[in-house]
């Protein structure tokens, strides 16, 4: 990814409006990073920086020794330097930057560079690479309207450019700032009128405990994090289908309601699972960087789209803890930053040595309801041989039907054990494949782990020894496993089919010959994709294109027979090759092979691998236990019982399943990934090896250096690295404030902009890990200093000098995000749900929206509570995101996304105005106002408090009451109907013009507007 941004625009408009003018500017008082490194960052790094595969003139400038080693610059001798003679000249072939360009010099910073130049071009490193220290606290005009150091650094600002702090917000104003800020909700009127009339000098700081100490304080901030870690509930890409990962969004509300330290935050997120003893929760927080993309059409190599998602997760996490554009770094050594291409490899490898299973979650309330159940279907089967039909005649009915039950069964017995076959489990004496890591299990079974390709080949060799001769008939058996995609046996993640497999071809040698097998058979087959067959005898047809498959019964064991026309007689090595080749992965995640010596052909069994087991023994071998068990799975299919057993295949079905999460699992130290450069970002072009290691820029010489993803995650929120802390609280000001003190808050690189108030950010950075990473007493602090409190009404000196408040001189002003709203109509409406938690779900939207994403996508709107839960568990589909959200710049979870943006169309106006769901809770509003109001004016107030917070004006009542008037009199005229206007088609004209006047309301700038 290459950097654009050339502007020297925003890079004028901070050294004319922050700083002291250039020209006034003496040598003493030129600071590098304030004054000269963001000229080189606009102007020059692009030729003349860190990568050196677009450097010109072999000149680097973002380095002080090569570019006075070249004889750019003289320190002392301005008129010595080649980089002065360059911006000078008026030779347009010679001048720097390119005449061509657009980007040329003004003659303030030629001379900035000049004066630099002759004391000493001193440089120093960039101020974000810096560990924070905090700064003595500055002296104020005014000591009173502080409440801490946060008001003394801005007050100090706002002192030195002539300006006023503003005065406090009323109450109304800052109960509704401080509701939407911290729990992303409106107060009620009832939490209003309290808050107002509180005569307690320290209502304020009563009101923002009680709103950090709220369940919803979690759920708004979450909605923060979830962009910063691109959450959806889909896969993405084309197919773009549902994933199981909202448990992850759960354990971030949970943890920020908790107020869970930043650091042990950090670190559960990104290895969780390496943790001692890592528990269920700890795990399920992996899923940050499950949140990637996964693409799911056919023909992809699916070891191509992990290359994308690894850079992805590189690049988020330089994004959020480092708060730089590391991801610039995949094709070539960043144009801006210090970050070589080798670093970025070497960054990614400490990400790049984990698994990524689904974690079922066995919570205690399911296995209990599990057990419960289980107990029932048990008891229900001992009563089974109860039911058996007694046998014809007179005479006792128990008596017969004991008869019946005992002659039955040993037909069946005696039928059986005549059928069973005798196998043997093979131990294998050596495991290949091409990429897939086999290793036996103390079963003798075979498991398959790490990475899959479409291609997949197993090489099984055995040692056939005396005592299993001679052998005629080979039995493979699929077997379920909770650590594969949907329990197995598969390795499938493609078209939903998780847990599937397709078996192609199976070979044999023996002693390095070919061996012939034959009378193939299966005790199940199904083509989970396409209409081919999935009969066993195609693995034996040399066709790689058909095969063998267990679809729709994932989680469940199955077998395969093959006989041996030529039965191995002498001792030697067997080897089998299974081939997996379909356009998707398609492995077997754990089988296990046996062998049998049969006078018959072999066939595969219905039942399972285990009780054909016992059935070959005779019954006088078997133990009371394993006599019991034979005769259990009698009962299980005893034609007689069929119908006996419905009940219990009906308590079968209600057994409830476990919900899942994608999650992160480290690769044991004997199977680890490697990690390669890519050149030019390509995927088909790895070089080297890397070694994990962090930039060297910040630890090339740390002794503490991280060598994998949990020494990463210590690391990232150590004092060893100096942007973390900073970052963490630059989102927290951008939250707040709307936007930070550093604005670009996802580059904190050298083509960031300077922060506005340095010193601050520094404090709030070293503050927040003095208080061990508690971002709740972060938020506290700045929600309760002067400088948040104060009015946000603009002022004429105020637009004209700091049109952008940079400078603070007033409160925040801006329009709340795309969830927050709706949540505010919600609750004004009296709808808005409480409950947490859980599968997304799906408020009403126009069926059009999802109706032309892939598969056409029914998007059924929930009913009931779920229809009005709040937005933060509403069901993201990143190829169709939910439209009011979309509307109002909501992400669509595609990327990291460190700061939205804010946009102002007539496409919101009509969402709010028209849109089904908004009519909807318009409708519910109007109800709620109506609600022991005695008066038109009452009803008016209710309606505009529920949606502005404070109470109207008289000219705003006076409007409000006309405008009803004015809308009853076209309803009663038959100008308008209730149905036009959104209301109940049955409901009165008086009712009716009720819900357009709520309408009218929601679509003020002020019922959206966080002031």
């Amino acid at each position: 990814m290459q950097l654009t941004r050339l502007l020297p625009a925003a890079i004028l408009f901070l050294a004319v409006f922050f700083l002291a003018p250039l020209t006034q500017l003496t040598a003493a008082e030129i600071d590098f990073n304030r004054d000269i490194r963001p000229l080189f960052a606009s102007k020059c790094f692009a030729c003349h920086g860190p990568d050196e595969s677009h450097r010109e003139a072999d000149l680097r400038l973002d380095e002080r020794e090569a570019a006075v080693e070249y004889g750019a610059i003289v320190p002392g001798e301005p008129g010595d330097s080649l980089l002065l003679e360059r911006i000078m000249s008026e030779d347009h072939d010679l001048q720097m930057p390119p005449p061509h360009t657009g980007d040329t010099l003004t003659a303030a910073q030629k001379k900035l560079f000049e004066e630099w130049i002759k004391a000493g071009a001193k440089y120093d490193k960039h101020w974000a690479f810096v560990r924070p220290e905090k700064a003595a606290l500055p002296e104020v005009s005014d000591a009173t309207w502080t409440h801490g150091p946060i008001d003394q650094f801005i007050l100090a600002r706002l002192d030195q450019e002539g300006l006023k702090p503003s005065a406090e917000a009323d109450r109304y104003a800052l109960i509704r700032r401080a509701s939407l800020d911290l729990t992303g909700l409106p107060p009620t009127r009832e939490e209003t009128e309290a808050f107002v009339n509180d005569p307690d000098p320290n209502a304020y700081e009563k009101l923002v405990d009680r709103l950090l100490a709220s369940p919803r304080y979690g759920e708004r901030w979450a909605r923060d994090w979830l962009d910063l870690v691109r959450y959806s509930d889909t896969n993405g890409y084309e197919k773009d289908r549902e994933r199981s990962i909202w448990p992850y969004r759960d354990w971030v509300i949970r943890a920020i309601n908790d107020d869970m330290p930043f650091d042990q935050f950090t670190i559960e997120q990104l290895a969780g699972d390496m943790l001692p003893h890592a528990t269920e929760s700890q795990r399920v927080a992996t899923g940050l960087h499950r949140n990637t993309m996964l693409n799911e059409e056919g023909g992809i190599d699916p070891l191509e789209f992990r290359f994308y998602a690894m850079v992805d997760r590189a690049a988020t996490t330089g994004t959020i803890w480092l708060g730089m554009t590391v991801g610039c770094a995949q094709c070539h050594t960043h144009k801006y930053d210090p970050i070589t291409h080798t670093d970025f490899y070497s960054f990614l490898a400490l990400l790049n040595n984990a698994d990524e299973p689904d974690l079922l979650l066995k919570t205690p309330a399911l296995n209990k309801e599990r057990e419960k159940l289980l107990s029932q279907i048990e008891q229900a089967e001992s009563q089974l041989p109860s039911q058996f039909p007694p046998e014809e005649g007179e005479g006792d009915v128990e008596q017969r039907r004991a008869a019946n039950f005992h002659k039955q069964k040993e037909a069946w017995l005696t039928q059986s054990q005549a059928d069973a076959v005798d196998w043997r489990t093979l131990p294998a004496t050596n495991l290949q494949s091409n990429l897939p890591k086999l290793e036996t299990l103390a079963d003798g079974a075979i498991f398959a782990s790490g990475d899959f390709t479409k291609r997949d080949v197993y090489t099984l060799t055995y040692t056939i020894d005396e005592s299993q001769l001679p052998l005629t008939a080979l039995r493979l058996e699929v077997l379920p496993d909770e650590r594969l995609p949907a329990g197995g046996p598969g390795r499938c993640y493609y078209e939903g089919r998780k847990g599937d497999f397709f078996l192609s071809e199976l070979s044999a040698k023996f002693a390095d010959q070919p061996l012939k097998l034959a009378d193939a058979s299966h005790s199940y087959g199904k083509n989970g994709l396409g209409s081919g067959s999935a009969d066993a005898a195609n693995v034996l047809d040399e066709n790689g294109s058909t095969g063998w498959s267990t679809a729709d019964r994932e989680g469940e064991a199955n077998q395969l027979v093959v006989n041996l026309p030529e039965p191995i007689e002498v001792a030697g090595e067997l080897t089998l090759e299974l081939l997996f080749e379909r356009h998707y992965t398609a492995s077997l995640g754990k089988f296990r092979i046996s062998a049998a010596s049969t006078p018959n052909k072999a066939a595969a069994k219905q039942m399972p691998a285990e009780i054909e087991t016992l059935l070959a023994r005779k019954s006088d071998e078997l133990t009371a236990e394993e006599a019991k068990q034979v005769e259990r799975y009698y009962w299980s299919v005893a034609p007689e019982l069929a119908e006996a057993r419905k009940p219990i295949d009906e308590l079968r079905k209600r057994l409830p399943k476990f919900s899942s999460s994608m999650v992160m699992l480290e690769r044991p130290a004997d199977n680890p990934r490697e990690t390669f450069r890519h050149h030019r970002g390509e995927y088909l072009s790895p070089k080297e090896k890397m070694t994990p290691r962090i930039p060297e820029f910040l630890g090339k010489d740390s002794e503490n250096a991280p060598a994998d993803r949990l020494e990463l995650a210590k690391w990232l929120v150590s004092k060893e690295n100096p942007l973390a802390a900073r970052v963490a609280a630059n989102r927290a000001w951008q939250a707040l404030f709307g936007r930070g003190l550093v604005e670009t808050s996802g580059d904190f690189g050298t083509q960031s902009d300077p922060p506005s108030h340095p010193e601050l950010l520094d404090y709030l950075a070293c503050s927040l890990m003095e208080n061990g990473w508690s971002i709740k007493k972060l938020h506290r602090e700045i929600v309760l200093s002067s400088t948040y409190r104060q009015d946000s009404q603009v002022t004429e000196k105020g637009k004209e000098v700091d049109p952008q408040n940079r400078l603070l001189a007033r409160g925040p002003r801006f329009r709340m995000e795309a969830e927050m709203v709706r949540d505010a109509m919600l609750r004004a409406s009296g709808k808005l749900s409480d409950k947490m938690y859980g599968h997304g779900v799906f408020p009403p939207q126009p069926a059009s929206v999802t109706a032309l994403a892939y598969g056409g996508f029914a998007w059924n709107a929930s009913q009931g509570e779920d229809r009005y839960r709040r937005s933060i568990y509403t069901f993201s589909k990143r190829t169709s995101p939910f439209a009011a959200y979309a509307a109002f710049d909501a992400p669509s979870g595609e990327e990291c996304t460190a700061k939205r943006d804010r946009s102002n169309t007539p496409l919101q106006a009509l969402t709010l105005l028209n849109d089904a769901m908004f009519i909807e809770l318009a409708q519910a509003m109007a109800k709620e106002a109506k609600q022991g109001a005695e008066s038109e004016q009452a009803i008016a107030e209710n309606l505009f408090e529920r949606l502005m917070t404070r109470p109207p004006t008289a000219a705003e009542l006076k409007a409000i009451l006309q405008y009803r008037t004015a809308q009853l009199e076209r309803l009663q005229n038959g100008q308008l109907s209730a149905a036009t206007i959104g209301g109940d088609p049955s409901a009165s004209p008086e009712d009716a013009a009720w819900v357009m006047v709520a309408r009218s309301l929601m679509n003020l700038d002020e019922a959206i507007t966080k002031y």
